[in-house]
């Protein structure tokens, strides 16, 4: 198993900030030039069905003129399943969407979505395209993803990240490193993400089982104080260091 932990940026706020206002400034693919520069491994935007920040021209310019691969986080709807397949990401995460949540709240039901979720799985799989499903860190869920054929899962770490007590973090770490573990163990690559900051990062990084990273709300906030280049930067450095004592202790 490969030490390299991988990063996925992910740029959506900043469009957030553009679509506030309108017209074309800030340009989410220039952030992602810029993510590219500062130590990022990948690129990562979802497209929602209301567009309330990427948008779809910023999916093609994306794929054409970002030499990194692109990870495309959607629902598992028709017209999403078409605009993949038209856009040709290097990844597509299938995610659960509402309406209504300023950002995705869980994981997604794998389980009881089976026969809904096994079309996407398979077409986008059939066109090359790497599938990650994101789900929370159960072994229910895990045991779902392996049966629809999905060869990589994103844990939802939003839970750990939004604990306000220490005994609560540690408790939902330790869930997450349970299912990171059975995971890999049945042969899924496991990514995680969702809320992660500097102060979260170092124990979910730490997990050796995990591949991926994937990062973004945090980052772009933290941009308006530091500027995205350093926050990709101290990001890349937190969790190099914590893959680091991670090798050095086996």
């Amino acid at each position: 198993m490969s030490s390299k932990l991988r990063l996925g940026v992910n740029i959506d706020h900043v469009a957030t900030i553009r679509n506030a206002r309108g017209g074309d400034l800030p340009d989410p693919v220039r952030a992602a030039a810029l993510a590219k520069l500062a130590g990022a491994d990948g690129i990562t935007a979802h497209l929602r069905e209301d567009r309330r920040h990427i948008l779809d021209a910023d999916m093609k310019r994306l794929r054409e003129d970002i030499d990194l691969p692109l990870n495309f986080e959607m629902a598992a709807t028709d017209e999403m399943l078409k605009i993949a397949l038209e856009t040709k990401p290097h990844a597509v995460c299938l995610v659960p969407e509402k309406r209504e949540e300023r950002t995705t709240e869980g994981g997604l039901d794998v389980v009881g979505g089976h026969n809904h979720l096994q079309r996407f799985v398979s077409d986008l799989g059939n066109a090359g395209i790497r599938v990650s499903l994101f789900i929370e860190a159960s072994k229910e869920q895990l045991d779902g993803a392996k049966r629809l054929g999905a060869p990589v899962v994103e844990i939802h770490t939003g839970a750990y990240c939004d604990a306000k007590m220490q005994e609560d973090r540690d408790r939902e770490l330790e869930r997450i490193r349970t299912a990171v573990k059975y995971g890999a163990g049945i042969g899924l690559e496991i990514h995680a993400g969702h809320g992660l900051n500097f102060e979260t990062v170092k124990p979910i990084a730490a997990i050796p089982e995990v591949a991926e990273l994937n990062i973004g709300h945090f980052l772009i906030g933290e941009a308006v104080f530091i500027g995205l280049e350093a926050a990709i930067v101290e990001m890349r450095r937190l969790m190099d260091e914590a893959r680091t004592q991670t090798d050095g202790a086996k």
